[in-house]
């Protein structure tokens, strides 16, 4: 049986406001959190990003805090700026009450301005460690009636070195509060905070490694010997064109290298890195959901940030460090039960590394071999036939027919269509003439793998017509 909203104790109000916006059904960890979450219980909640945590502890507070007292009521730590502002927008997606306000506070945007929004009225905070605790320090946030704490992605937090600021934070807040903790991994930096700062919590479990490889299609590319892998990285693009994709590097340096080469290149993709500022973060970020940039690098810390709806590809430039790692990067995709791709570049001293990898996620990833540039040519051919299959259901067609009637008087009516494609082909067709970046082929596989033009048929008509 599936549960509803309803089922978990959620009012009728939030319940139709949901479903208006289109929650209908609670995920799992929704369905594990809320209930004790509205039963005043503190919760410790292990899941990956893009299960529904934002929503597991923001129902509960927006149900129960006080929309006429204007103070802080609640307060969720996140370790990312755009992690921050992503959470704040959740909430008040879901929020029914226009007397209910939700504020960020983070680094990198002038102070003043967030003083002035705390200021006129603040229910729900969420916030950095950092300038929350320098806020504090200044007296211009006040937790005394904080009826709430969540921290999100706690791991992450603790690995990027705020465990003296969190705990700064948790100890000033009242002793008599709720605590939710959510995390993607427990080591035990996170457990021992668990232990000092939470009250006989109820642990929820999300099992994510058994359910991403479900819907996420990971494939292995071997990179050769003596190759670079921005070098092995072309080809791949040029065949899985991807339509959205984040591609995960381990430093910035790379990041910006990278992603040089693939501009340089003719391809829509920009860099995220820690060394942006905030301005450059938030306008990067509003061009990849507007679809103004097809493709981000991006480093792991920086990227946590990073949400984006329908993103069909994950790319593993560099593998990353931990398994726990691997699998909250590929599970940026194929979200919501649709199908997405996870792919890995693997170098020769990599292997161990892809069969630890199996191991994890408990499914065998295929290892396919750098494309050839006659199975990137196939691959584009087929594209190209796509959209001309969409072209003739258009309507716009109807305006080339003329055209086409008036050369049919000297051609036949398949050279013309012929004639047409090959145009569009050599317009719009990736570089072939950088043999560099393709494998080495015999013209014997050349000869077998290259598209086989159909014979021209001409109609009894035209035959007639030229006889």
């Amino acid at each position: 049986m599936t549960l509803s909203f309803k089922d978990l104790g959620i009012s009728e109000a939030l319940v139709q406001h949901l479903e208006a916006i289109g929650f209908v059904s609670p995920t799992a960890i929704q369905s594990q959190a809320i209930p004790h979450l509205l039963a005043s219980r503190d919760v410790l909640g292990q899941a990956q990003t893009g299960t529904g945590k934002t929503a597991a502890f923001s129902l509960p507070i927006l149900e129960r805090l006080d929309p006429n007292n204007p103070a802080v009521q609640a307060l969720v730590l996140t370790p990312t700026r755009e992690l921050a502002l992503q959470v704040c927008q959740s909430i008040r997606s879901f929020n029914n009450d226009n007397r209910i306000r939700v504020v960020p506070i983070y680094g990198g945007q002038a102070i003043d301005r967030q003083l002035q929004r705390l200021q006129q009225a603040a229910q729900i905070v969420v916030g950095t460690p950092g300038r929350v605790l320098d806020l504090l320090s200044r007296g211009d946030l006040k937790l005394a009636q904080v009826n709430w704490l969540v921290l999100d992605e706690a791991d992450e937090m603790l690995n990027m070195g705020f465990i003296d600021d969190v705990e700064k934070i948790l100890s000033q807040a009242p002793a008599e509060r709720q605590t939710a903790f959510f995390s993607a991994t427990m080591p035990l930096t996170v457990r021992r905070l668990v232990n000092r700062f939470l009250k006989s919590p109820i642990t929820v479990t999300i099992e994510q490694p058994k359910a991403a490889p479900n819907r996420i299609n990971q494939v292995a590319y071997l990179v050769p010997r003596g190759w670079t892998k921005i070098k092995a990285l072309q080809p791949i693009l040029e065949l899985e064109d991807p339509e959205s994709a984040l591609i995960f590097v381990r430093t910035r340096r790379t990041a910006a290298e990278l992603t040089n080469q693939l501009q340089a290149a003719g391809h829509s993709v920009d860099e995220y890195h820690g060394d942006l500022s905030q301005v450059q973060r938030e306008r990067l970020l509003l061009r990849l959901r507007q679809r103004q940039v097809r493709w981000v690098v991006a480093t792991d810390i920086a990227a946590r940030g990073i949400h984006v709806e329908d993103l069909s590809h994950v790319i593993n430039f560099d593998l990353p460090d931990s398994l726990e790692n691997y699998v909250h990067r590929i599970g940026r995709t194929g979200r919501a039960g649709k199908e997405g791709t996870a792919i890995s570049l693997i170098q020769p001293l990599e292997r161990r590394k892809l069969r630890d990898i199996e191991r994890h996620v408990r499914q065998s990833l295929e290892v396919r071999s750098i494309p050839t540039r006659t199975q990137v040519e196939a691959r584009y051919l087929e594209k190209l036939q796509g959209e001309l299959r969409e072209a003739l259901a258009g309507e716009r067609m109807a305006s080339f027919l003329p055209i086409v009637s008036q050369l049919g008087e000297e051609y036949d009516p398949h050279a013309i269509a012929a004639a047409a494609l090959q145009m569009v082909y050599d317009k719009t067709r990736p570089n072939w003439t950088q043999a560099d970046y393709y494998p080495e082929e015999s013209s014997a596989t050349r000869d077998s793998q290259a598209p086989k033009p159909k014979p021209v048929k001409r109609s009894k008509t035209s035959a007639s017509r030229n006889s």
